[in-house]
């Protein structure tokens, strides 16, 4: 694996089995043969519409979810690790080099704890200080970061806003210092304006501490301000992935275009023209053949419904497609 990657994925699929009975299994396919890597440093972001999959895959890199089929190693320089194996104490080290921020802050902390032991519980958990004092620098030190003050840490989750709890739910995240942290939809629940200083306390912390994120996110607008990488990814596949900039300024897969025309205008003269996807998208426990978006497809033809596509270059930045008429439909007409 390059030494410029932490996390490579290759053919990675998680499946949970469903139903109960000899004859009433049914095999419910969240991720489907995804391969992809994510750089040391990195912003990655990865969108797409709610159920195709996205949040299981970054739980699958945080080995919170099994891995039912192909491989992914994790490779920070100090230790290389198959996550798909991953157990004992190679799974206890993998904690604290990988860790997960939640979507809801309000949901993710104690109503019982004060944010002191909140941030702290990581490091008591996992044994990473001594003593208590050396606990208490260690918080302080992270809340700093991440723009708490030291009274804050005196009190309770209910006593502060949406934007100050996912503060706190990232100092938490940060205090065993991980090189790689999924942040699952972390800034939806907030209001536009504390999005933006999340968003831009994130990029801060990433640039001072070596992180890498991936950003899960259905908002396209945030993900093209935060992430350096942007993948799509529909009913537990990846359709597209592409350089922020490549993929803004050129994306080429029918389902990746259909998003960006429904992202809204700033102009409120320009009446846009988002194209409009039919139906919804398909059980992941009875997938289409071929390729899985060919039943909302405007463009499918007969080869689209009986062969799936694979990821292919589209260009020398890093921008792959999974669609068989990509070239065609960057014709003007």
């Amino acid at each position: 694996m390059s030494n410029d990657v932490l996390i490579r994925a290759e053919g990675l699929s998680v499946g949970f089995q469903i139903g109960k009975g000899l004859f009433n299994k049914q095999i419910l396919k969240a991720v489907d043969n995804v391969t992809v890597e994510i750089e040391k440093g990195s912003f990655f972001g990865l969108v797409g519409e709610s159920g195709s999959g996205k949040t299981t895959l970054g739980r699958a890199f945080l080995k919170a979810v099994p891995i039912t089929g192909g491989h992914a190693r994790y490779e920070d320089g100090e230790v290389s690790y198959d996550l798909a194996e991953i157990a004992g104490p190679e799974l206890k080290d993998y904690r604290k080099r990988a860790q997960l921020i939640f979507q809801d802050p309000y949901a993710a902390l104690s109503p019982r704890m004060t944010v002191r032991d909140i941030i702290a519980e990581p490091l008591e958990v996992m044994g990473l200080t001594s003593s208590r004092a050396e606990t208490d620098e260690r918080v302080r030190e992270i809340a700093a970061k991440c723009r708490l003050n030291l009274e804050h840490l005196r009190r309770f989750p209910h006593a502060f806003s949406g934007g100050q709890r996912q503060r706190i739910s990232i100092a938490r995240a940060l205090v065993s210092d991980p090189k790689f942290v999924v942040a699952d939809e972390s800034v939806a629940a907030l209001d536009v304006s504390i999005q933006a200083d999340v968003l831009n306390l994130l990029k801060e912390l990433q640039r001072d501490l070596g992180l890498t994120f991936m950003f899960i996110s259905h908002d396209l607008s945030v993900v093209a301000h935060t992430c350096d990488h942007v993948a799509v990814m529909y009913l537990g596949r990846l359709v597209e992935t592409a350089p922020t900039r490549t993929l803004f300024e050129g994306a080429k897969h029918p389902y990746t275009k259909a998003l960006f025309s429904a992202i809204p205008s700033l102009d409120p003269d320009d009446r846009g023209t988002a194209q409009k996807l039919e139906g919804e998208i398909p059980s992941p426990t009875n997938q289409p053949s071929g390729c899985k978006f060919h039943t909302r497809c405007p463009y499918a033809v007969d080869r689209c419904k009986s062969e799936e596509p694979v990821l292919e270059h589209a260009d020398a930045a890093g921008h792959e497609v999974a669609c068989h008429r990509w070239r065609e439909l960057m014709v003007p007409a």
